[in-house]
């Protein structure tokens, strides 16, 4: 088992919502709003995906219980996961033709997949089912992620304005190569704990 502090739940979390990231995503999805509706529409779509992950929160272990699914199972496809969207943002799939967004966004595709994404929910799930007497912490975890993503995509334009799309694509590059260690130790570690069961049983 993986032992989360807050400041490591905290990283982690930003990393897999990768708010960087969703700059192009939510450029393109807004391009059609207007400048002076874009914040409101963002922290809409932010307080959305934040209270998607905080039910995670909640109902995780009992769907868990209801899904018949243990910890470790969990914890090793939590590491698939997350190394598959590592890879993508290391390796990024080549543009497709844009859909042209014409109406407001709503849920989906900012706050969901864009924010609360598979891998987030399984996340949120993991440190959860993993550590429950944390729970106040993995809160607070998630409440500082939503806060640097609302920060950093109401600023969006400003920031691709000053470093450029570059230093963007190079800053996401690297959060993916953090998150490929983070999968495959996630990943070993239960390989670990699944041997040990078996070498008992």
């Amino acid at each position: 088992m993986m032992n989360y502090t807050f400041w490591s739940a905290t990283i982690l979390l930003i990393l897999i919502t990768d708010p960087i990231g969703n700059i192009p995503i939510f450029a393109n999805a807004l391009k059609h709003v207007s400048p002076q509706r874009r914040p409101w529409v963002i922290l809409r779509e932010i307080a959305i995906a934040f209270g998607l992950l905080l039910t995670f929160m909640f109902v995780g272990e009992s769907f868990l219980r209801v899904m018949n699914l243990s910890e470790l199972a969990l914890q090793i496809g939590g590491g698939v996961i997350l190394f598959l969207i590592a890879l993508r943002m290391v390796f990024p799939p080549p543009p497709g033709p844009d859909s042209e967004q014409l109406q407001e966004p709503l849920i989906v595709p900012l706050a969901v997949p864009a924010i609360a994404g598979p891998s987030a929910l399984a996340t949120v799930l993991l440190l959860v089912s993993q550590q429950p007497d944390k729970r106040i912490e993995w809160i607070g975890a998630l409440c500082v992620t939503m806060a640097i993503s609302a920060i950093v995509l109401v600023s969006a334009e400003r920031i691709q304005r000053i470093i450029g799309d570059r230093l963007v694509t190079a800053v996401e590059r690297l959060m993916g190569l953090v998150l490929v260690s983070v999968a495959i130790e996630m990943m070993l570690r239960g390989f670990k704990t699944f041997a040990l069961q078996l070498a008992r049983g």
